[in-house]
Order: C-alpha cells, then sequence, then structure tokens
C-alpha cells in the first residue's frame, strides 16, 4: 500500500473545512484535522458550517474552538441556511462559495461525499468541486439510516487518543444531537475501527476519504 503525505515544505500548510451541518465536520474528518495539528504547528485552518443557527450554532463554535485550538491559525464561518432545504437555496450557497474562493486558496478541501444520499451534504460536496477546480479535495463520508457508505479510497490512520479525542468531542459539545439513537460511542469508533483494518493503520484506527482526481508529481 502506498503512503503519501498531507504535509508540505516551506509555508504553512492551508486546509478548509466544509460541512453542510454543525456536526458534520466533526463526525466525518475531526480526527484527520487534530492529526495534522499535532503533526505541525503552522496549519491554518477555514471552518465553514453552512447551517447552524441557535443552539446549532452555538455547538458549533464550542466544537471548533476545541478542535482548531493548536492552529497555527484559524479562520470560522458560521452560515444560516435552512437545514434540509438545501437545493432551494442553490443560488445563494453558491454565492457563498464565490466569496470562499475569493478568500482562500487551500493545499487540501475535505468536504462531503458526492455519494451521501443527504440533500444538504450532496449539494456542498458538488458545489465544492464546482469551486475549487485546481485543488485537492478529500471527501469523508458519515454514516446514517439511508445505508449509503461505499469503500474510500484514501486512509488517514489515527492515534487512540486522536480517536478519543474526537468522540469525547462529539458527546461533550452536541447536547442537541443526544436524542438520536445513532449519535453514540460505538458508531463512532466502530467506523473507525474497520478503516483502520482495512488500511492496516498501525493503532488499528482510521478516518476514510474519496479522492476522484489526484496528480502525482
Amino acid at each position: 500500500m502506498l503512503s503519501l503525505s498531507l504535509t508540505k515544505s516551506g509555508g504553512g500548510l492551508q486546509v478548509l473545512c466544509l460541512g453542510a451541518h454543525s456536526d458534520d465536520i466533526e463526525i466525518g474528518c475531526s480526527g484527520t484535522v487534530l492529526t495534522l495539528l499535532e503533526a505541525r504547528s503552522d496549519v491554518e485552518v477555514t471552518w465553514v458550517v453552512f447551517s447552524a443557527e441557535g443552539r446549532r450554532e452555538d455547538e458549533a463554535l464550542r466544537s471548533a474552538d476545541r478542535l482548531l485550538a493548536a492552529a497555527g491559525s484559524r479562520s470560522v464561518v458560521l452560515k444560516p441556511f435552512r437545514d434540509g432545504f438545501f437545493p432551494f437555496q442553490g443560488a445563494e450557497i453558491k454565492e457563498s462559495f464565490e466569496d470562499l474562493k475569493d478568500k482562500v486558496s487551500p493545499d487540501v478541501i475535505l468536504t462531503h461525499h458526492r455519494g451521501d444520499l443527504h440533500q444538504d451534504h450532496r449539494m456542498i460536496s458538488d458545489l465544492t468541486w464546482n469551486t475549487f477546480r485546481d485543488h485537492m479535495i478529500l471527501e469523508y463520508e458519515i454514516p446514517k439510516y439511508d445505508g449509503d457508505l461505499v469503500s474510500p479510497n484514501v486512509y488517514v490512520p489515527l492515534t487512540e487518543s486522536v480517536c478519543r479525542r474526537k468522540i469525547e468531542n462529539l458527546l461533550e459539545t452536541f447536547s442537541t444531537q443526544k436524542g438520536r439513537s445513532w449519535f453514540s460511542e460505538d458508531l463512532f469508533r466502530s467506523l473507525m475501527r474497520l478503516r483502520g483494518m482495512e488500511s492496516r493503520a498501525p493503532e488499528g484506527l482510521a478516518e476514510g476519504f474519496h479522492s476522484r482526481k489526484v496528480v502525482l508529481g
């Protein structure tokens, strides 16, 4: 299995994290973000959540503050788009992406998987590719009732410590989701354990991503 690095030499590493809802980035790729922040001190993170209002806004801000404490710099952007209605707000969301494109040129983008059956997730993925055409894009996965998980082709190994921090942040920060039967430690850990087994990760834990275009130089 070929191993490649997300890090680069010279200058800060710019990472753009995109999530439709206030816990999506945390579920899909916060272990990878924490791993990058542990590896180097000059990571610049732009963290964008497109639907975060009321208590969900407070949770998003608190979570980003916890996860990005070690970032070299960070920018947290919260949008007020209506949960579940993204396809009907397409023009406004597209304008947000155009504004974002003028402000950041990231080395790597973490976004939703295009095959995700949640309409909000899928729209964010489509607009990511539509907007950032010359960037490295990794699509994260989110388990859900729809049963839309498919085999990833990119893996980021995680340590037990990072895995534990990811799960603790999810359970301690997102109190609005505690009533959901799937929002549990065993579900989050089981997916990381499965991806860790598939990738032969040193500590048996990993996050999986989908990459549809990679240029090796």
